[in-house]
Order: structure tokens, then C-alpha cells, then sequence
């Protein structure tokens, strides 16, 4: 895999090389690091990155900080890595627009394999060859840009709450369980975490619901799930 260029900001000099070193060897060979928050404002602005691995204490600001910065610009997918492994550390950076938290101490190769399934799946979204526009109305999906539009204006959304959403606009009006949303859109073979898929959930509402309180598109189906009512979807 040459294509793809990747962003780690870790102030923990060792931890920033050992990640560069299993990518590299791993076949990722445009990989940048820095050691602040600083230095990854002014690289994420002058740069495309396709994914970001970032730090959530670093010296002069939290990740969580700079995660609502790229958010603004980019929907590539960024890991938070923290020694922090609380679930509302965890929930914290799901709802700044994190796609994945590592806890240290971590098995680099694990997180190599992470890396791998993300910038595969955000590299196929950006590389769709046809446009495909999914209207429900009062938004819709381009699935060439990858890109949600909330009345016709542009919506920023993290990669994963995208997949998300773009799962339930594919399969509109179906009933799915936390443990099939997890095991379809995450497709990691380890135990669910409910609070993954409630935080996602929840940020799709924020982001098509006039009132995420009471949506209208994205229901809750007590006792079995949630599902996206089509209403006046269609495929252009």
C-alpha cells in the first residue's frame, strides 16, 4: 500500500518513531510526525492527510482540540491514543469526531492493523468512480465526496459517523440491533461497546434531526434497535 498519507502527533518521542517504523514496514511510506499541538495545526493546514493517529495530552493543548480543528477542513479518519482509558475519555473523543481510541499500552501491530482497515475504507469512498446521490429530502449523501448535506449545505462528519450513516441510507426503513451496527460498520471481531454505537448514533441525529430530541429520521425501535425511515428517499 503506497498511497495514503498519514499524520502522528505523540509527544512521547519513542512511541511517535515505533508507530512510523511498523507503518513504514507495514507498507505505508507517507507517514509525517510532529511532537505538539502547534506543529499539527500548521501541518494539518497546509497538508491533506488521509488519516491522523493523535495524542490526547500533548504539551501546549488536548487532541480533542485539534480533532474539532480538522473536523472543520477533512472527514479522514483519526485515532485518539491516550494513556486515559476511561469510558468517558472514550466517549469524549467519539464525540469530538474520533473514529477510534487506543489505549496505552497498545500492540503497534494492532494499531497497524486498525490503521489498515480505515484508510482502506476511506480511500474507496474518496476513489468511487460514479456519483451516487442519496436523498432523503431534508438531507442527502454524496458517496463520491463522501460528503452529508444538511438542506443542500455542507455538514463536517467524522469517517465512522459517515460509514454509519451511509449504512442506514443503504438500508433504509431495516431494523438493526447495536450488535449489527457494530459488527457491520465497524467490523472489529472484539467484544461490542455500546457506548461506540449510542455516541455515533447520537452525533447523527445532532447532524440530520431539526431536533435530535425527538428525531424523525433516525428512530429508536424499543426493545430492538434503530432504523432510518426513508420518508422521501430515492436514489439519483
Amino acid at each position: 500500500m503506497d498511497k495514503g498519507k498519514i499524520l502522528i502527533v505523540d509527544d512521547e518521542v519513542e512511541i511517535l518513531n515505533m508507530i512510523k517504523l511498523v507503518l513504514q514496514k507495514e507498507g505505508f511510506q507517507s507517514v509525517e510526525t510532529c511532537t505538539t499541538g502547534k506543529e499539527a495545526i500548521q501541518l494539518i493546514e497546509g497538508n491533506r492527510y488521509d488519516l491522523i493517529l493523535l495524542d490526547v495530552m500533548l504539551p501546549d493543548m488536548y487532541g480533542y482540540e485539534i480533532c474539532s480543528t480538522i473536523r472543520k477542513k477533512s472527514n479522514a479518519p483519526i485515532f485518539f491514543i491516550s494513556a486515559r482509558n476511561s469510558d468517558l475519555d472514550k466517549l469524549t473523543g467519539f464525540t469530538h469526531g474520533g473514529d477510534d481510541y487506543i489505549t496505552k499500552p497498545f500492540n503497534p501491530l494492532e494499531v497497524a492493523a486498525r490503521v489498515k482497515v480505515q484508510m482502506k475504507r476511506y480511500l474507496d469512498s474518496e476513489g468511487e468512480k460514479e456519483e451516487e446521490i442519496l436523498d432523503f429530502g431534508h438531507f442527502k449523501l454524496n458517496t463520491k465526496s463522501a460528503e452529508l448535506l444538511v438542506e443542500d449545505c455542507p455538514v463536517p462528519c467524522s469517517a465512522q459517523v459517515y460509514n454509519l450513516l451511509l449504512f442506514f441510507c443503504k438500508n433504509s426503513d431495516r431494523i438493526f440491533s447495536k450488535e449489527q451496527l457494530y459488527h457491520q460498520v465497524w467490523k472489529e471481531h472484539v467484544l461490542m461497546d455500546d457506548n461506540t454505537v449510542m455516541v455515533h448514533i447520537r452525533k447523527i441525529r445532532e447532524k440530520i434531526e431539526k431536533n435530535p430530541s425527538k428525531p424523525v429520521f433516525l428512530q429508536t425501535v424499543r426493545g430492538l434497535g434503530y432504523k432510518l425511515v426513508s420518508g422521501k428517499s430515492r436514489t439519483l
